[in-house]
């Protein structure tokens, strides 16, 4: 999210959790001040998540500071041990399984939106001992048909459900929380 209105169309069509993109080269990166503005928007039962890609441990107390639930850390990047935060680790195919975290996301792509890898994703939902989130090339439309294939413990959308790089459409990502609720037993 870059912005609070777009955060409160996702809470609103019943999202479970929110992400802002910090210390990245990205067109959806955003101040610490922004992603402030956009956490403390939401309510407090919508998890909030810190997404970075850097692998810099100096950048980790402006990011933590923010006091998000859980940050999503490229695999090598430690957190430190008092930071009461879940950690959740990128990989990528070719990338070896980790226990280190509280859960994996499973997106080469970075959000550029670029499909996910059906073979490995379905491999690392198969042998993680923790839960598996499924991002890459998601859409409303192929959404729930990901779902079925690789049974991931959440999805993560980015590029997906945009109007423009950073700019979500409202439409889009209530078809997108809707794909995904069809899916809940």
């Amino acid at each position: 999210m870059t912005n609070v209105r777009d955060a409160l169309v996702a809470v609103e069509a019943g999202a479970d959790a929110i992400g802002v993109v910090l210390a990245s080269p990205s067109p959806r990166s955003v101040t610490p001040e922004d992603a402030r503005e956009i956490f403390a928007a939401v309510q407090p039962s919508v998890t909030t998540v810190a997404v970075t890609s850097t692998g810099r441990a100096e950048d980790l107390p402006a990011i933590l500071s923010l006091h998000p639930d859980a940050v999503q850390v490229p695999v090598d990047l430690e957190l430190p041990s008092h930071a009461g935060v879940h950690v959740i680790r990128m990989l990528a195919p070719g990338d070896p399984m980790r226990d280190d975290c509280d859960a994996v996301i499973i997106d080469a792509s970075h959000g550029r939106g670029r499909a996910f890898d059906l073979d490995y994703a379905r491999s690392c939902v198969a042998t993680s001992s923790v839960p598996v989130i499924l991002a890459g090339g998601l859409n409303p439309g192929n959404v729930t048909a990901a779902i079925r294939a690789v049974r991931p413990y959440a999805v993560d959308v980015c590029s997906g459900v945009e109007a423009t790089p950073g700019m979500k459409d409202g439409r889009l990502v209530r078809a997108f929380v809707k794909a995904c609720r069809m899916m809940d037993p």
